[in-house]
């Protein structure tokens, strides 16, 4: 732990450096103004673990209030950075480009650049605030015929990456719970990371979660962020909010449909053997499996119809997703697997660390299996 904070501390506090540099033409020749500046850099390097060590003591007001400070910020500083990144790979250019001609190339770093850097990121961010709450239901049908006979239809509502904690609470939860209601699924699936790091608060959440009682029930597996929060509390928590969590096991909810869902892997020395889990699936009906990470191996396929993952968040915000995506390459929508596997990969129902969505809107996935020859 000690290593992963100091190695955090030092990306975190080089994104600020180049976010002061880009920037800086804003606050050179005003007296103090430098100074201070790098006070609140450093301050907000420092704000998401005072938010964590104020919660953990009791203070869960001002946790809230620093915490929404410092990932706000975060956001913002994230889009300042990646301007000024550019900008700086532009003034390198230049200076390249002088070493070998004899005018000097256009220069562009200045105060009219820097006021750019600064609008054009609290306007991207601004809107990152907007996107993250217009969630969207995304409708995916599928024509199969391993539906149960006598069953024409079966509705299934995914969530994923709900990150319920210290920032996400009532409201955020609320309106998901509003949104599944509406769609009145047979089944709901949640595929991990439906808690945050701090779940100390959370138990008048469960009463939320009751409201939903769809049929077929409700089944969860474990995401890395339920390990970071604690898994004994993770596992209480969604087992007391009606959640049956399927830990390296399968189900089978009604005769001819059947759940497989594993941990994810996060701290764990020994990673489990999926397709073990896989072979305990009968091998008529459908078969569904539940995996946080959207990762498909091939010993795998043909022994799950649908997989069902997410965790990258789509990146959450551009151009994050170019790095996820290196990852993931599978990591928003629906693919065509080998062997009559399918994967859907959700971009997440809520947000991790910056309250913002960029390019990645939330989504609750609505995935109708209809009777038919399979497309």
């Amino acid at each position: 732990m000690a290593l992963f904070l100091l190695v955090a501390f030092t990306i975190y506090t080089s994104v600020h450096l180049l976010a002061i540099w880009g920037c800086y033409p804003l606050l050179r020749g005003h007296g103090m103004l430098p100074l201070l500046a790098g006070l609140w850099a450093l301050s907000m390097v420092l704000a998401p673990l005072a938010a964590r060590l104020l919660d953990n003591v009791g203070h869960e007001l001002v946790a809230r209030g620093v915490a929404w400070a410092a990932y706000c910020w975060m956001g913002f500083v994230f889009y300042v950075f990646c301007f000024s990144a550019v900008l700086a790979l532009w003034q390198l250019g230049i200076k390249i480009t002088g070493l070998f001609v004899l005018t000097e190339p256009w220069s562009i770093y200045g105060f009219q650049t820097a006021l750019g850097i600064v609008l054009l990121s609290l306007a991207i961010s601004t809107y990152g605030l907007y996107e993250a709450r217009n969630l969207r239901v995304e409708a995916v049908n599928i024509r199969t015929d391993r539906l149960p006979v006598g069953m024409e239809s079966l509705k299934i509502v995914q969530i994923s990456d709900l990150h319920l904690g210290l920032l996400r609470r009532e409201e955020a939860l609320g309106q998901v719970i509003s949104r599944i209601e509406q769609l009145k699924p047979d089944l709901l699936l949640a595929t991990g990371d439906t808690v945050d790091a701090q779940i100390s608060h959370l138990a008048q959440l469960t009463a939320l979660w009751q409201q939903i009682q769809p049929p077929l029930g409700k089944y969860a597996v474990t995401g890395n962020h339920e390990v970071y929060a604690g898994l004994p509390q993770s596992l209480d928590f969604l087992s007391a909010s009606g959640f049956k969590v399927l830990r390296n096991t399968s189900v089978d909810v009604v005769p001819g449909i059947s759940l497989a869902g594993i941990d994810d892997p996060a701290r764990s020395r020994v990673p489990v053997d999926e397709s073990e889990v896989l072979r305990t699936l009968p091998t008529e009906g459908l078969r569904i499996f539940l995996k946080h990470r959207p990762r498909v191996l091939d010993h795998s396929l043909g022994l799950f119809d649908l997989q069902l993952s997410g965790h990258s968040h789509r990146g959450q915000m551009i151009p994050f997703n170019l790095l996820t995506g290196l990852e993931f390459p599978q990591q928003d929508g629906f693919y065509s697997l080998k062997k009559g596997s399918f994967l859907y990969t959700s971009r997440g129902t809520g947000t991790w660390g910056p309250p913002m969505r960029v390019g990645s809107p939330p989504e609750i996935t609505l995935i109708t299996f209809e009777r038919g020859d399979e497309q």
